[in-house]
């Protein structure tokens, strides 16, 4: 090279222009970030230096003015890490002074090399020694106090091999010249451009990051030339960005690169990835899917992530591996991480191959994931990312590093309901997994593994089994509950080993599987529960332990076998467990009815045994029916003695702590055996004699009894003080909440409530006052009963209620307000909301409440419509309650139980006076928030994964999906039948009312957006009236068609122009007669007709099909052509368009049914068609006629055979482009199946033709001559740069302010005239018009891309105009939003073009605030943006031709407006 590496590092590398950057690189490491060790580049400090003024940095900026800023500037982000030099300094000016020494030390040690070694290439060196050392150690010794010296120290201890410097990983190579001065130059245009921080600037520049890495790698050798941390310096300044899609891209170009290029292995990568990467990976917005990948799809980032993580591990050395793990899962438990970011980083851990690198610290770590990063309310994503943790723990541990024992400890944290559960692929993997390792893992210190016969998992379960039903002999009495922790893991492994050992017998080809192993896991436990009933001598924590053993193990239940027999394993367990029932109930009986119970600390206990009933019941009925009667004595003794205790009454003023309990687990007995009753009526429980005795308690108790709290110092002598979950105020809740379940039972068993008085048995107590009485109570209980506990104060009211609501309608509405008032204050993250929005709904639309309120009329009626408008509100916030209410009420009216109370002979009226909770189901859906739509779309994407991810199968289907609601909706009208008088009636009452709710919307707003909330419902509105078309008859559709026509005169998108214009076709087709109907929507003025006349012209398109079902097709396709013929005249292409589809559709009908009436008109039309279809020119008109006839609509589409839900749903949104969040696919239809679609329900699919169609639009309005830029330059001196600060002093924001100075130094004077020229596409155009604004003084020219400044034809015709003349870039897709813009500052917007409203040029006053829109110079202005015109004014003219060229038309109207100014100016003077 001709320039000398002095200068070269002067003016390229080290000029006062790169300043800045080398001052943002030393700020980025040691002002943000605290990265102070100089072995390490990404060593967090923990030091805090601070000033005691509590400065602060400009957030994520510095720059060469950092010294100056720093002393006088308080704004947004804590400077906490701070370099020494910086907290020492005592003052502004000591700063300065260091920093210009800096300076002055580089200068003259460059100017020194020079000197000391001339013609020796020292600098070239010195670069790639700079590039060689971690970048956080150049700058250190770069700036401290000596300077470059302590940098040539460094220097001088490298091997003295000229220009041969070392390679970072040991190779040497000769650099070039070249190279180094490309490496540097892309290196600085890199940085230099992430100072804009705006992805569309730095997009383009991205990829010269891959040439750094070709500088940076030693191709053949494969190791690093310059050291990784310059690379990484970049990265780090892209993941800390405040633009988070700047920070995506920055992501998702690292993972990449690393995938693609297989870099060297280094170790400041392994600390980036898990410091700067992780940290970035924790931003949950970052995995959103790509515009046009589908809902459900893996994300990129989550793709790409998977891909990096497995790549680079294998790339690591062996020894390196388990430690880069190690540290990586311990980050993941180093911060609160969202669902989102911590499943995908989970399912990157599972796509690791195979590898024993994780000992018993990583199974720990795993572990310590599951517990403290788990907390998250989204329960799928929960699940999904424990089976992905399991798979991993899987996959990377090192089997003889780690004990059976630890490794069931980390199985435990696993949670059943969400992810590890039996007869799920996970399940059987882990069983797989545990038979090949069997043998293979740690021996504990305690474990005695002596039989090599067997395995060592049924060797450890057995001595597991041993150890736990262990327990001190001398511990009999009271003590602590034990904690169900160890429960749950015996329980585990036993089924774990079982299923275990029955893989491998089937692997083996065993024709009897003896299950001899499985008997020895149960037998210390069953040896236990037979002694339970006469050993009254075992310690009481062995009870307890082996209980709550026998619970676990009846509460498994199998996912796919319905018939218990078809689980060998689980019936093997559950045949073995019916030996010890008698001696099981015999100990419960005992334990609950002989005062044993006598703590606070036993009612745990009491929930034990109570819990084990129900399951026992259950137990006998599937596997023993001989010992059902043993369970019908159990019952009867276990009532009678319940009943007993209650009744006993105490004359003491305050009961003992042993009575109340006795009270309270009697009554919590009672309680087990009403739902026993209710859940299992095939057990005829109702015949027992204490059943009768049962229900006569239950009448004549009072309600809401209540307990007295102990006094203090009978609680201090209690005989064992002891902990317990229960708190006195949940006993008494509990025991009041108990209270309500028998009466439920009662009411249930008993609706007619009749009784006597106990007393005086003659007088019989009315059952309308006594339902009173216990509505009253049931008020009382919701007052001081817990939100978790009135569920079945609910149930009751659901009972009462309708009996009361014309005797007592207040006291009914009272009920409504107080369960409203509950419900509403609930959390929908509290697991209890569930639960009581499901009782609530029960309760409120129950079929006779809602039958009695409506044949009423009264206020409860308008109450639960309130209700009705208030849950569909909660539903914008707290996503799947509407789909509870709509659940329960289109099931109970159109699938009603045939056991069902109800005082209706058909339920369906219901809907026809509650019809607004259908209609607003069939137009719900909200905009999401990104973060919502963000849960969604991963929701979408687990719930693609099917069997194979676990959490699917064991995962609760609460189906919340938003998409529910109208589903249900839907397939609820396709239920209807047209011949009912009821449904008839009750689907024309939901048309009329969606078309006024259509109606309303486009009232209020003439205008919307696409996509927008309006356009929406909208589209959701005519979707569910296409789905009520056929089932509509004719003398209703003659009275409503006229709705249908007057909103296809509105202003709608395309989405609902395509439904709107469907309907029209097929009422036609079904109803030839509306046709005159049809025909005089073209009579309107052209007023009304300029905006909807093509949706009319697009029905001509599809004449074929309205004719089908007419006789007399010529009269009408006469008609037809006459309408057609006068519109392809018309002034607006687009209406051109659409007539000449029209005409070409009607004129081939005509010539195929050879109509003889119009011979003399068809040389014409036959020519005008040929001469559109071989049109010429470089205009966009031939362009546009051939996309308008490839259209989905006009080519493919076919009214009749595409007639289904899926084109109705997911077809016409998807190729109309609609949000995707809009597309309803046909899978959740059949997902959702609470209500099924009728058997003769055929319009399903659609056609193969429509579905593989993409979504395109004809429209010419959004497209410019120049729609396709260069999104990438190959060299980097054409890449968009922002101004840089200390190159330009002049602001781009005072650009305006400075064009009008340097117009009024020399004299002239702006006008307030915007000339508007975006649909210009040519540049001699353009070029006059600038020129003529700038003469006549006009405010700005607005042009479609500055690109045409560069032309030379426009520079030849501008004359430099562009220099004086301020001009605005808005593209034609932007215009509509410009326009709006400038309506709102005052002006007034002005088309050129003729129509039928326009004004003479002659005639018109322009006002002194106008913005001039000018036409495209063939299509002239398009009819979307005539809608926005405040007024159009024509040139009058004289002659033949049509119009003037678009340059002289403009310079017409912009001196007309100049003239009328200046005359107003000087009237004024």
């Amino acid at each position: 090279m001709c320039m000398k590496w002095k200068d070269f590092l002067r003016h390229r590398v080290f000029s006062l222009e790169r300043r800045r950057l080398r001052e943002d690189i030393a700020v980025s490491w040691h002002l943000k970030g605290g990265y102070q060790d100089e072995d390490s580049l990404f060593t967090g400090s923990h030091v805090e230096k601070t000033r005691s003024n509590g400065c602060k940095l400009l957030l994520g900026r510095s720059g060469s003015d950092t010294g100056i800023k720093f002393s006088i500037v308080r704004t947004v982000k804590h400077w906490n890490h701070l370099p020494e030099g910086a907290v020492d300094s005592p003052a502004l000016e000591l700063r300065l002074a260091r920093c210009w020494a800096v300076s002055a030390n580089l200068h003259s040690y460059l100017e020194g090399l020079d000197q000391m070694t001339p013609g020796v290439p020292a600098i070239p060196s010195l670069c790639e020694l700079i590039l060689s050392t971690p970048s956080d150690t150049v700058l250190t010794l770069w700036m401290s106090p000596l300077g470059l010296p302590a940098l040539s120290h460094r220097h001088s201890e490298f091997p003295q091999q000229p220009r041969r410097p070392r390679t970072f990983a040991g190779g040497h190579r000769a650099l070039p010249n070249e190279q180094l001065l490309e490496f540097w130059e892309t290196y600085i245009l890199i940085l230099e451009t992430l100072e804009g921080n705006q992805i569309h600037v730095i997009k383009p520049v991205l990829p010269k990051l891959n040439s750094l890495y070709e500088h940076a790698i030693l191709g053949d050798k494969g190791c690093w030339l310059f050291h990784p941390s310059w690379l990484m310096c970049i990265y780090k300044r892209m993941f800390e960005s405040e633009n988070k899609t700047l920070t995506k891209e920055g992501v998702l170009h690292f993972l990449e690169l690393y995938e693609t290029k297989h870099l060297p292995n280094s170790l400041g990568f392994s600390e980036f990835v898990i410091g700067p990467l992780m940290d970035a990976l924790s931003e949950s917005s970052l995995y959103s899917r790509i515009p046009g990948q589908l809902m459900g799809a893996c994300p990129p980032l989550g793709m790409r992530l998977q891909k990096f993580l497995a790549t680079y591990l294998m790339l690591l050395p062996e020894k390196e591996k388990g430690s880069f793990l190690l540290k990586f899962i311990q980050k993941m438990t180093s911060r609160h991480w969202c669902a989102v970011p911590i499943l995908f980083l989970s399912m990157a851990l599972a796509h690791i191959p195979a590898c024993k690198v994780l000992g018993t610290e990583g199974l720990h770590a795993l572990r310590d994931v599951l517990q403290c990063t788990m907390i998250t309310h989204q329960i799928l994503l929960r699940g999904a990312a424990q089976c992905c943790l399991l798979q991993a723990a899987m996959h990377l541990t090192d089997v003889e590093k780690v004990s059976l024992a630890e490794l069931s400890s980390f199985l435990l944290s696993l949670r059943p309901e969400e992810s590890l559960r039996r007869d799920t692929m996970l399940w059987k993997e882990l069983c797989s997994w545990l038979q090949v390792n069997d043998g293979c893992f740690r021996k504990s210190i305690t474990s005695d593994f002596e039989h090599q016969e067997t395995s060592s998992l049924c060797q450890y379960v057995r001595s597991l089994v041993g150890e736990y039903l262990k327990a001190p002999a001398s511990e009999r009495e009271n003590c602590f509950m034990p904690d169900w922790f160890e429960a749950k893991l015996v329980a585990t492994m036993i089924l774990l080993a079982a299923d275990v050992e029955q893989m491998r017998n089937k692997y083996s080809e065993k024709s009897s599987i003896e299950r001899i192993e499985l008997e020895t896991f149960l037998n210390p436990l069953l040896d236990v529960l037979m002694k339970l009933g006469s050993n009254a001598y075992i310690p009481t924590l062995k009870t307890d332990k082996s209980l709550q053993l026998l619970l676990k193990l009846l509460q498994t239940r199998s996912l796919k076998c319905s018939n218990t027999q078809d689980d060998g394993v689980l019936f093997f367990i559950w045949k073995s467990l019916t030996t010890p029932v008698e001696s099981i109930l015999e100990f419960i009986l005992r334990r609950l009815t002989a005062n044993e119970l006598s703590t606070v600390g036993d009612l745990d206990r009491c929930d034990l045994y109570l819990a084990l009933i129900p399951e026992i019941v259950n137990l006998c009925l599937r596997v023993s029916w001989k010992k059902v009667p043993s369970v019908k004595n159990f019952i009867l003794s276990l009532t009678n003695a319940s009943i007993r205790n209650l009744q006993e009454r105490n004359f003491e003023e305050e009961l003992k702590l042993k009575e109340q309990i006795k009270k309270v687990a009697s009554m919590a007995s009672l309680t087990a055996v009403c739902e026993i009753m209710d859940q299992n009526p095939e057990a005829h429980l109702e015949s027992l004699p204490s059943v009768h005795a049962l229900k006569r308690f239950v009448s004549f108790s009072p309600l809401n009894d209540v307990l007295k709290k102990q006094s203090y110092t009978e609680e201090k002598s209690s005989s064992c003080e002891e902990t317990t979950s229960q708190g006195w105020g949940k006993i008494v809740a509990r025991y009041v909440h108990d209270q309500w379940i028998c009466l439920r039972f009662l009411l249930n068993s008993c609706p007619s409530l009749s009784q006597e008085n106990e007393e005086t048995p003659e007088i019989p107590l009315p059952t309308i006052e006594r339902s009173r009485q216990i509505l009253e109570s049931a008020l009382e209980a919701l007052t001081i009963l817990p939100s978790d506990q009135v569920l079945p104060v609910l149930d009751c009211m659901k009972v009462l209620v309708p009996k009361l609501l014309d005797s007592a309608e207040s006291l009914c509405i009272e009920a409504f307000d107080l369960a409203w008032k509950i419900v509403s204050s609930l959390s929908n993250t509290q697991l209890i909301f569930w639960s009581n929005l499901k009782a609530f709904v029960q309760f409120i639309f129950d079929t006779e409440v809602l039958a009695v309120a409506a044949s009423a009329k009264g206020q409860a009626y308008a109450k639960i419509k309130e209700i009705i408008f208030k849950l569909i509100d909660m539903s914008t916030t707290k996503t799947g309650v509407f789909n509870v209410v709509l659940r329960y009420c289109c099931t109970s009216w159109i699938l009603p139980t045939v056991n069902r109370r109800s005082a209706l002979t058909n339920a369906f009226l219901n809907a026809g006076n509650y019809c607004e909770l259908i209609t607003e189901a069939c137009l719900f859906g909200t905009v999401f928030r990104r973060d919502q739509r963000l849960i969604q779309e991963v929701h979408a994407f687990v719930e693609n994964l099917g069997e194979e991810c676990a959490a699917n199968i064991v995962t609760e289907s609460t189906n919340r999906d938003d998409h529910y609601v109208r589903v249900c909706a839907i397939k609820f009208l396709c239920l209807l039948d047209g011949s009912n008088t009821l449904h008839k009636t009750f689907m024309e009452d939901i048309f009329i009312k969606l078309l006024d709710k259509d109606e309303l919307v486009s009232r209020s707003r003439t205008r919307y957006y696409v996509n927008s909330l309006h356009h929406r419902i909208k589209n959701r509105v005519w979707q569910t009236l296409l789905v009520l078309l056929p089932k509509l008859d004719q003398s209703f559709l003659c009275g409503t068609l006229d709705k249908v026509f007057q909103a296809g005169f509105g202003n709608n998108q395309a989405s609902v122009k395509y439904f709107i214009e469907w309907i029209i076709i097929l009422s036609l087709h079904k109803y030839p007669q509306f046709l005159n109907k049809f025909w005089d929507c073209f009579s309107y003025d052209e007023e009304k007709l300029k905006t909807s006349i093509c949706t009319f012209l697009s029905v001509l398109s599809h004449f074929d099909i309205v004719l089908q079902n007419t006789s007399e097709k010529k009269p009408a396709l006469k008609k037809a052509l006459i309408v057609v013929l006068q519109w392809c005249f018309n002034h607006n292409f687009s209406v051109r368009l659409y007539a000449l589809v029209a005409l070409k559709k009607v004129w081939s009908m005509c010539r195929m049914l050879q109509v003889q009436e119009f011979e003399a008109l068809t040389p014409v039309i036959e020519s005008s068609l040929q001469q559109v279809e071989n049109m010429h020119g470089t205009g966009s008109a031939k362009r546009n006629w051939q996309r308008i006839q490839d259209h989905f609509f006009f080519a493919t589409f076919h009214p009749l055979e595409d007639y289904s839900l899926e084109t109705i749903f997911y077809t016409l949104p998807r190729l109309s482009e609609l949000a995707e969040d809009e597309w309803i696919s046909l899978s959740k239809f059949d997902r959702f199946t609470d209500i099924p679609l009728p058997p003769t329900f055929q319009c399903y699919h659609s056609r193969a033709e429509l579905l593989d169609l993409k979504p395109s639009d004809w429209s010419q309005q959004d497209m410019g001559s120049n729609t396709v830029e260069t999104d990438g330059q190959t060299e980097w001196t054409d890449v968009q740069k922002k101004i840089i600060p200390w190159k330009n002093s002049t602001p781009s924001s005072d650009l305006e302010i400075v064009f009008q100075d340097r117009a009024a130094k020399l004299g002239k004077s702006n006008s307030r005239l915007i000339v508007v020229a975006s649909l210009i596409d040519k540049p001699t155009n353009l070029g006059g018009l600038c020129r003529t604004s700038e003469i006549f003084g006009a405010s700005a020219l607005v042009v479609g891309s500055l690109h045409y400044i560069q032309d030379k034809q426009f520079q030849h015709l501008s004359v430099s105009a562009e220099h004086w003349l301020p001009l605005v870039e808005v593209k034609p897709s932007q215009l509509v939003d410009y326009l709006q813009q400038k309506k709102t500052e005052g002006y007034t917007i002005i088309g050129v073009e003729q129509t039928a409203k326009s004004f003479d040029l002659t005639e018109y006053c322009f006002p002194e605030k106008s913005l001039l829109l000018l036409g495209n110079e063939h299509e002239g202005i398009p009819a979307n943006l005539i809608h926005h015109l405040d007024v159009c004014v024509e040139i009058p003219q004289q002659g033949i031709i049509r119009s003037l060229n678009v340059h002289v038309s403009g310079a017409l109207l912009i001196w007309e407006y100049t003239r009328q100014q200046v005359i107003k100016q000087k009237q004024q003077k």
